[in-house]
């Protein structure tokens, strides 16, 4: 009996044309039993039926191989550590090869946190709204979005600012409620300063809200929400449009300045964001708001808040621009010695 290799080769000499005596000679086998191999027609069977067979590949030396114990103890210890500081470390320790092999075997064996399982939260008609800031940087300047988004109905509000401050905050805030015809019971923030003063929950202490939020709210009926530091998805009915209006509406445009911005925003809103089909509602924002949610809202306030904290606003400085239809007068100057020689002659 000869291995399956073996087979290989002498049907492979057979289709060379060697002689059954070479073949012998080759492999080390009696001359019969190739005789009675191919006579039997076995040799061509037994190569059909068996599976190829193929040996694994010896492991090949590397030159991070002495240094692998190091990057599992260090990411053992600190799991988020880089791939450049190990890289440095190992270095130091003598390693000699390509920051591309340790980036690659960092991770392939850095531990990976237990996934917390994502459980969908959905709101009543009119409970809640979501709200954030999100940057942006124009040819003019860096400008703030701020976007709230009702959670029932996935409604979008956005708006263009110069600034990220408290003030804009509730002239925002108070555009969005004129904008959804009504107000929510409550809504979420991130750890806005504008909102938040201290936040100890994490330390078995409680929120300190900024009191004239507190005002603010109360006065326009809502409850605040405040989210805990980094549970970004505790707020993500509005994380997402946050890449969405990056993706879909200031991708690829251009923008006169502030007031052409959120134009063409008004506009995307109307034609795009708020009658597309959501993906998770399966409903066009506009059609759910106005079936259900439209009708849960609180009332808006008869007058917006006057803050008594917030500095009023700096007039404007006036036009430097003249009214070509009132006369201007010339003054006539002349150096001081002329009007010292008219005074003298004057006496």
């Amino acid at each position: 009996m000869i291995g399956w290799e073996r087979r290989v080769l002498l049907k492979h000499y057979l289709e060379q044309g060697f002689s059954q005596t070479e073949i012998a000679e080759k492999l080390g086998i009696n001359r019969r039993s190739i005789y009675r191999w191919i006579k039997s027609g076995q040799l061509d069977r037994d190569l059909d039926a068996e599976a190829v067979r193929y040996k694994p590949r010896p492991p090949v030396p590397h030159k991070l191989d002495p240094f692998k114990p190091i990057i599992r103890s260090r990411l053992e210890e600190y799991p988020a550590l880089s791939a450049v500081r190990l890289f440095e470390e190992v270095r130091a320790a003598g390693y000699t090869g390509s920051y591309t092999r340790v980036k690659d075997y960092v991770r392939e064996v850095r531990p990976r946190p237990p996934q917390e399982p994502l459980i969908r939260f959905e709101t009543p008609p009119g409970r809640q709204a979501q709200v954030d800031f999100a940057h942006f940087r124009l040819p003019w300047g860096r400008r703030y979005a701020l976007l709230v988004v009702l959670g029932y109905s996935r409604l979008l509000w956005l708006r263009f600012y110069p600034r990220q401050d408290m003030r804009t905050l509730f002239e925002g805030l108070e555009a969005a409620f004129r904008f959804f015809g009504g107000v929510p019971q409550e809504i979420v923030f991130d750890q806005m300063r504008s909102v938040v003063v201290r936040d100890l929950r994490g330390e078995d202490g409680r929120l300190i809200e900024n009191a004239e939020f507190l005002r603010f709210a109360h006065h326009w009926g809502f409850r605040p929400r405040v989210c805990r530091p980094y549970r970004a998805k505790t707020k993500g009915k509005v994380e997402r449009p946050i890449g969405y209006v990056r993706q879909s509406f200031v991708y690829g445009r251009s923008f006169a300045g502030d007031a052409d911005l959120n134009a063409q925003a008004e506009r995307w809103l109307a034609t795009v964001a708020n009658v597309r089909v959501h993906r998770t509602t399966g409903e066009r924002p506009i059609d759910r708001f106005e079936r259900v949610e439209r009708s849960r809202l609180a009332p808006v306030a008869l007058r917006a808040y006057r803050s008594l904290v917030l500095p009023l606003k700096p007039r404007k400085k006036p036009s430097r621009s003249f009214d070509v239809s009132v006369p201007r007068i010339e003054v006539e100057r002349r150096p001081l010695a002329t009007y010292a020689h008219v005074a003298g002659g004057a006496q």
